[in-house]
């Protein structure tokens, strides 16, 4: 028999410590956790896609299908990761549908009045952000929930369209084909290979760039992560918590406003009353594929993005594979409940 003592005996928890060290220590288990959400929008979105692409291979390799679907997109977009900056701050604007139609129609009657294109965006944009900031000062320094006020707001904003407009459409026939308008939503074909690429999905990638050196880099985004991951102490850190969730408010004004311009002339410069009325649920639900919760601090304009183009390829995609319409609503539930269980595993609830 020997008379070497053996070793004592490792106990489980310091296997698994271990273990757990050298995934943090993993180059990639690091990026994952950093950007695990846009992956997970990103993977969600080749899925549906491929899932799509197998049931209809003939049309999801063909030019025109990507051309209407990149024409339909831009709008989702610049609602979407604006709406992030609003998630991120602890607050909800469910008032931008309403902001989308009004700054629509007031787009189209200064055109409509002789002014350039490119002159009635501008003002276009002024006009929204005045929306937002009113939609602010009543959500922040009114103390009211910013859900049931911006719920309350859209519905006020869009009556009062609606009472303007009588239910009339405003047609501008004249402003199309001119520079604005070409500048705006002209299609360019992406080096002969029959792709119409639409100038506003251009300014769509061009806008979400923008949102995210804003989000990342800017002092305007860090507080706004500061302000919704813990209000107390950003205030104690010198930062004007309620100047942070007006200007989030502003934003996502500015971002409806250059919304209903490009529906108005996505449409031949054909302006309805009720535009924009059909994007709360669809900007929402990209959100959440996105990887936004709604808890507030945590958020990914990329994943917005990703998300954003996720369910826009869902409805014409699952007529195009083949699918019924009835299935549309099943296809966004179950992307919605799959996505946010993979989001769970980027990184733990901390509300």
């Amino acid at each position: 028999m020997s008379d070497a003592t053996p070793a004592a005996a490792k106990p489980p928890e310091a296997d698994a410590s271990a273990v757990d060290a050298r995934r943090e220590q993993s180059t990639w288990f690091r990026f994952y956790r950093r950007n695990g959400r846009a992956l997970n929008a990103f993977i969600t979105l080749v899925l549906v896609w491929g899932f799509f692409a197998v049931n209809n291979p003939v049309l999801f390799l063909n030019p025109i299908f990507y051309g209407a679907f990149l024409f339909s997109v831009p709008a989702t977009v610049f609602l979407t990761t604006a709406l992030v900056f609003v998630i991120v701050s602890g607050e909800l604007d469910l008032a931008f549908p309403s902001v989308v139609g009004a700054a629509g129609g007031v787009f189209m009657y200064m055109v409509m009045n002789g002014f350039p294109v490119l002159g009635a965006f501008g003002l276009t944009l002024l006009f929204g952000a005045v929306i937002g900031l009113g939609i602010g000062l009543i959500v922040v320094y009114g103390r009211i929930s910013s859900l049931v006020a911006t719920l309350g707001l859209n519905f006020f904003i869009l009556g009062i369209v609606n009472l303007l407009a009588q239910g009339r459409t405003i047609t501008a026939p004249a402003a199309v084909d001119t520079f604005g308008y070409r500048l705006f939503v002209g299609k360019w074909e992406l080096f002969g290979t029959g792709l119409q690429v639409p100038m506003h999905f251009v300014w769509c990638l061009v806008w979400t760039v923008f949102c995210w050196v804003l989000f990342k880099y800017h002092r305007f985004g860090v507080r706004v992560q500061l302000v919704g991951d813990n209000s107390d102490s950003a205030r104690q850190m010198g930062i004007n918590v309620e100047r942070i969730r007006v200007g989030v408010f502003v934003f996502s004004g500015i971002a409806a406003a250059i919304t209903g311009a490009v529906l108005v002339q996505m449409a031949n410069m054909v302006w309805f009353p009720t535009s924009g009325k059909a994007y709360l649920l669809i900007a929402l639900a990209a959100l959440f594929v996105g990887g936004t919760p709604t808890w507030g601090g945590v958020g990914t304009i990329f994943g917005a993005f990703f998300g954003a183009l996720t369910v826009t390829l869902i409805p014409s995609g699952a007529v195009a594979a083949g699918f019924a319409g009835f299935w549309t609503d099943f296809l966004f539930g179950l992307v919605i409940i799959l996505t946010m269980i993979a989001h769970r595993f980027s990184g733990a609830r901390v509300r």
